[in-house]
């Protein structure tokens, strides 16, 4: 099964109130690489890397309002994932 690259935009109020750290942990329980880091704007941008499942799966967590904050929208895209990551990292 091929790899793919979820990049998610989420907004909300998501800085400030451990969500990058939660978002850490989801994914490394998923198997996925990548990282969360904060926007200048007040949005968090997720980037993860793994298998379709696992992907699909922290994209449901991250819209399922049981994350630290207050999330109003996740914007996701999708592609090939393109490797080179190891871990999951808060930036």
């Amino acid at each position: 099964m091929a790899a793919v690259r979820l990049s998610a935009w989420v907004h909300g109020t998501v800085q400030g109130v451990g969500f990058r750290w939660w978002t850490r942990s989801r994914a490394l329980e998923l198997g996925l690489t990548g990282y969360a880091r904060n926007a200048r704007d007040g949005r968090v941008h997720v980037i993860a890397e793994g298998p379709r499942a696992a992907a699909d799966r922290l994209l449901e967590l991250l819209r399922s309002g049981e994350s630290p904050g207050r999330v109003t929208l996740v914007v996701e895209s999708w592609e090939p994932a393109r490797g080179g990551m190891s871990g999951f990292e808060e930036r």
